[in-house]
């Protein structure tokens, strides 16, 4: 047969034949297995990225930084590095801080754990992811005062503490604290006084129940302990440039021995973990493409079979076993296009208006629980009623509001499993037409 043409003529004429067949709505189905599943992960992924993103960007914009140099001079010759360093060109900000591992406890009552970080009073101004993630509830980011002290929303309420209260920390060092020595000025342990200037959330629960910053100069005389520069870079994905480009500026110190780390030295294990979570979840939910593969598998297998007579005919016109077989995979290519299609729209729809939708789902929950307290009210009186439905109270979850984030190659991925779940099971199942043999399929016609 001349030229191919005819393939995609032909493979359209029998998808809309076999659509048209009530008795075998195999097609309809494969479209909608394909748009369910797609549609799924794609917004279950949104949604998982935008609760690890959302943790991922705390860790690094607030507490470990896209780089570190620790032990770094706190003097006029550090200053003047720190400058040097600033003025690289992949980076966006290098702030020096202090920690300190201590307890502080409010004037009311309760004490807790804290992880306090000393950091100059233009740490903000110098940092702006930082300031980004820093959202003040009250108050706002004041250093200035060498007693001030700002506080992690549930800190502070941990800690029954507000604006303009004092709060007094206790600043250990290793095994002192139980030394039986902790008066001020004495042994490991010493006690010092804050005022608190601002109450901040990260919309991370860890920092704001176990953080608090105060003055680097302040931190430097209650601990004593080395300084580290934290550095921010323009791109975090670029950190192995960012490395070098520092280490040359290093090396050209004499007398200096200064380390630079990078944030995948030290979060490898929390962002293995989170690594690790996203991959099961794509290959559990990714088991529905394997489910409609094989649906899709047996509708064109009992296709091929249908349709011997034909197979038949086109083998003895001249088409080759290839040709007839790519009719049938055409069939795959468009249940695939248009299944993974439908799903991707509506999936980035959801995804891109997950507040939305949620509040719509919640609110058709909420009907229908409405209706059977109703109906069950004059048999259970007012043990009927029940709270609002919710998926994710804030009672439960530490958010605000739902985080959706779309990565651009993983919406690319999603769609791919769909397609190709559709082609892959086509090709196979139309193998049966090289078993085909024309003159045996027409001797009875």
């Amino acid at each position: 047969m001349a030229g191919q043409g005819w393939i995609g003529f032909v493979a359209i004429r029998y998808f809309r034949g076999r659509r048209k067949n009530t008795h075998s709505p195999a097609p309809v189905l494969a479209i909608l297995g394909i748009a369910t599943g797609v549609l799924a992960l794609t917004v279950i992924i949104a949604v998982m990225n935008g609760f690890q993103l959302g943790f991922i960007e705390s860790i690094l914009e607030i507490s470990s930084y896209h780089l570190r140099i620790e032990a770094f001079p706190h003097d006029g010759r550090g200053e003047m590095l720190r400058e040097k360093i600033s003025a690289l060109p992949a980076l966006r900000a290098a702030v020096p801080f202090r920690e300190i591992q201590g307890i502080v406890r409010g004037q009311q009552r309760g004490h807790h754990g804290a992880v306090v970080r000393g950091l100059p009073p233009d740490a903000l101004e110098q940092d702006l992811g930082m300031a980004e993630k820093l959202v003040f509830e009250r108050g706002s980011f004041n250093l200035e005062d060498r007693f001030s002290i700002l506080l992690g929303a549930e800190l502070a309420r941990r800690l029954d503490a507000d604006l303009g209260d004092w709060i007094t920390m206790v600043s250990v060092s290793g095994e002192d604290l139980f030394s039986g020595d902790a008066e001020e000025g004495e042994g490991g342990a010493d006690n010092s006084r804050f005022i608190v200037k601002g109450i901040f959330r990260s919309g991370f629960y860890e920092y704001d129940l176990g953080w608090a910053f105060i003055n680097i100069e302040r931190s430097a005389e209650i601990s004593g302990g080395d300084t580290s520069l934290g550095i921010k870079l323009k791109n975090r994905w670029q950190d192995r440039a960012g490395l070098e480009q520092i280490r040359r500026v290093l090396e050209e110190q004499a007398g200096l021995e200064l380390h630079v780390s990078s944030w995948r030295d030290y979060n490898r294990a929390f962002f293995g973990a989170l690594r690790t979570e996203k991959l099961f979840m794509f290959v559990l939910v990714g088991l529905i493409f394997i489910v409609v593969g094989l649906n899709i598998f047996q509708a064109q297998r009992r296709s091929v079979l249908e349709r011997r007579e034909e197979i038949g005919l086109l083998r003895a016109v001249g088409a080759t076993d290839m040709a007839v077989r790519l009719v049938f995979v055409w069939d795959g290519v468009i249940i695939g296009i248009v299944g993974a299609g439908m799903g991707m729209l509506l999936g980035l729809l959801i995804a891109c208006n997950i507040a939305a939708f949620f509040s719509i789902l919640e609110g058709v929950v909420n009907f229908f629980i409405g209706i059977l307290n109703v109906l069950s009210s004059p048999f259970l009186g007012s043990e009927a009623a029940g709270g609002g439905f919710a998926i994710f109270s804030p009672t439960v979850f530490y958010i605000k509001e739902i985080p959706s984030r779309l990565i651009p190659h993983e919406v690319l991925i999603i769609f791919l499993f769909g397609f190709l779940s559709a082609l892959l099971a086509a090709w196979f199942a139309s193998g049966r037409v090289s078993r085909t043999r024309p003159a045996e399929v027409l001797r009875y016609e």
